[in-house]
């Protein structure tokens, strides 16, 4: 019985291109040699509300460098005749025609029955608003003086979105200052308590022994302590003489100092199921020393996790300087902060007769829940069992 003939060989002399062919394998294979960060990225991109939580914290700080041209009126710029006058919408349409942004001004009249003042709105006389324009003079950056605005008030008339306080002073344009103060304190506080938390939960999580038992007592006591009146006691030590940046800097580090056990805690954890993996074994073999292996190999190898704990711990640390200011321990005038804006909303008349005072809470409970969704959604994205 004859063979049948071979086929004959045929070798393509066009050079090889690893881009053609199956592009799901070629995706995969993408797949399999992308860094543990990518992955995390885009897992977390198909969690919706994490992104749109993202994006609205990205807005609040690019917010935070430019308050000063995004406000429409200084800090603590007063405005006599308009004290505790209450909010001037901006309208669109007057009298069934478009006109632009604008407001209608108001005056007022003193109520000797109430003891209050009643404006009374002048549908008439529309303001057109100013965009891009010159304001009220200010030091940008505390170093430079300008006047540039983004929205400035109409010609012979004020602008006040949300009202105005005890003093006349606008209540939009002190909320937007008082982002850089409580958006900063969370950042700044963080950074105290991961320097904090990666030491002393690397000691202890790669030494162990004796060490170990030493801060892991530290933690127990510290965590056992109620955590408001310790913050209100450490408040309260600070002297009362110290300036505004003083005052601002020793809270953010007692932030600090009160939040990193928590950290700790977790890096010993992962550290101690680590330190046992055969990389730690051969950079000890070839006599890398410890700092090298904590700073190189252990910690890098749980980063993902250290990123979601601290957009989890940064809303806490907003809330601490907003409790404290809020209840006079904390940042204090000329300051301005969400919190120190509360204190002035703390009696019932802001909430019978002004309450567009309470306007500060609203950044306050949206940065915090941003926070929270981003760093819910970090945390399954860094999860390698979460699909």
């Amino acid at each position: 019985m004859s063979k049948a003939p071979a086929p004959p060989h045929y070798v393509d002399p066009a050079p090889f291109d690893p881009g053609t062919g199956d592009p799901g394998r070629h995706a995969d294979e993408r797949l399999f040699r992308a860094s543990s960060m990518t992955l995390i990225w885009r897992k977390f991109r198909r969690n919706r509300l994490a992104v749109a939580s993202l994006f609205v914290l990205m807005l609040f700080y690019a917010m935070v460098p430019v308050v000063e041209v995004i406000a429409p009126y200084g800090q603590s710029e007063r405005h006599g005749d308009f004290l505790y006058a209450p909010p001037q919408p901006v309208r669109l349409f007057h009298d069934g025609a478009f006109v632009g942004p604008f407001v209608y001004p108001y005056s007022f009249t003193f109520n000797r029955e109430t003891f209050t003042r009643d404006y009374v709105v002048d549908r008439t006389a529309p303001q057109r608003l100013r965009f891009l324009c010159e304001g009220s003079p200010y030091l940008f950056w505390g170093m430079w003086e300008a006047r540039l605005r983004l929205v400035c008030p109409p010609e012979g008339g004020t602008f006040f979105l949300l009202g105005t306080d005890r003093l006349g002073r606008d209540l939009l344009s002190r909320i937007v200052y008082g982002a850089r103060i409580s958006l900063t304190v969370g950042l700044v506080g963080i950074a105290v308590s991961f320097a904090l938390g990666l030491f002393f939960g690397g000691v202890a999580g790669y030494l162990g022994g004796w060490v170990d038992s030493a801060i892991q007592r530290v933690i127990e006591i510290l965590r056992s302590l109620p955590e408001l009146p310790l913050w209100l006691a450490l408040s309260a030590a600070l002297p009362a003489n110290w300036s505004p940046v003083a005052v601002f800097f020793g809270i953010t580090i007692i932030l600090g100092l009160l939040d990193w056990p928590g950290l700790a805690r977790a890096v010993r954890s992962k550290l101690l199921a680590l330190r046992e993996e055969d990389f730690v074994k051969a950079a000890e073999l070839m006599g890398a020393s410890r700092t090298r292996i904590i700073a190189r190999h252990l910690i890098p190898n749980f980063m993902s996790h250290l990123i979601a704990s601290a957009t989890l711990s940064i809303p806490a640390m907003i809330l601490g300087e907003t409790a404290l200011s809020f209840l006079g321990l904390g940042l204090r005038p000329p300051v301005t902060s969400w919190g120190v804006l509360l204190n002035e909303a703390q009696n019932l008349a802001a909430v019978n007769i002004q309450p567009w005072l309470l306007w500060p809470i609203v950044p306050v409970v949206l940065v915090v829940l941003a926070f929270n969704f981003v760093g819910d959604g970090l945390r399954d994205a860094a999860d390698p069992y979460h699909q």
